[in-house]
């Protein structure tokens, strides 16, 4: 078994995963570590390929899920973030009755544009792809400056992306750009529609690549599944929003029993 980066928080509470989105690693979370730590035992990853878990070559959406719950407390929460929410979903999706519940961030169960369904152009995207092996570290700067865009402190919150990034070992290309072409293709709009355990999603009103018009057709696909809008915040809820999107994670697991 290759070395996935996992780490975990000390205590005695309710375990809560927690996954980060593309090009991006395991430090990402930091800023709600503090705020989380009374209430949950954090579980912190790098996925596959990406930050401290090197060893790994590019992987589908199943095998990043497969090889990331062979780690896995069971009856956890997990939480992922853009396309750790794609990971988590699955591998929620795959266990079924060994997870308490699900929670995604600023994610999609299906990230590109198609008729009336909103999203990321999927010749953005590919766009991204090709970008990569001409101007590796270019590209990735200007997908993390685009999830930032549009809140008071946009500046502040892409600075902090790049360091969190720059801090860890860089993804290979090759790991990025099955990255993108996973966020350009997958689809979960119908399997998670079956989902039966609690399920909160979490959106930014700003957010240019998640659109908020998602979330009134979700409502209605997924009537099992909660929603919950930051009007203030963008793509990286919880680091620039961090005090509202843990209370949001309280209120959830207190509504769902999790927590006294």
């Amino acid at each position: 078994m290759a070395d996935l980066f996992w780490q975990t928080s000390a205590g005695d509470s309710r375990d809560l995963v927690l996954l980060h989105g593309w090009g991006l690693n395991a430090e990402v979370w930091r800023s709600i570590e503090m705020r989380c730590v009374p209430h949950f035992r954090l579980h912190l990853v790098d996925l596959p390929g990406y930050g401290r878990s090197q060893k790994y070559g590019p992987m589908s959406l199943d095998e990043m899920a497969d090889e990331v719950w062979q780690y896995a407390p069971e009856n956890a929460l997990w939480l992922g973030w853009s396309l750790g929410g794609l990971v988590a979903s699955q591998i929620a999706l795959n266990h079924q009755h060994k997870v308490a519940g699900l929670i995604t961030v600023a994610s999609s169960p299906h990230f590109s544009a198609e008729g009336d369904w909103p999203g990321i152009k999927p010749e953005v995207l590919s766009g991204f792809e090709h970008q990569l092996s001409e101007d590796f570290q270019r590209t990735v700067e200007r997908f993390l400056a685009l999830q930032t865009l549009g809140t008071a402190s946009a500046r502040q919150d892409a600075r902090l992306l790049k360091s969190v990034v720059l801090a860890q070992p860089m993804p290979s290309v090759e790991v990025l750009n099955v990255g993108l072409e996973i966020l350009r293709t997958e689809d979960l709009r119908e399997p998670l529609a079956e989902l039966s355990i609690p399920f909160l999603r979490i959106y930014g009103y700003l957010d240019g690549l998640v659109p908020r018009k998602m979330i009134s057709i979700l409502d209605e696909k997924w009537p099992r599944s909660v929603s919950a809008m930051m009007r203030h915040a963008a793509h990286a809820p919880f680091i620039s929003h961090p005090d509202e999107f843990v209370e949001l994670l309280i209120d959830f697991v207190r509504k769902e029993s999790f927590l006294g």
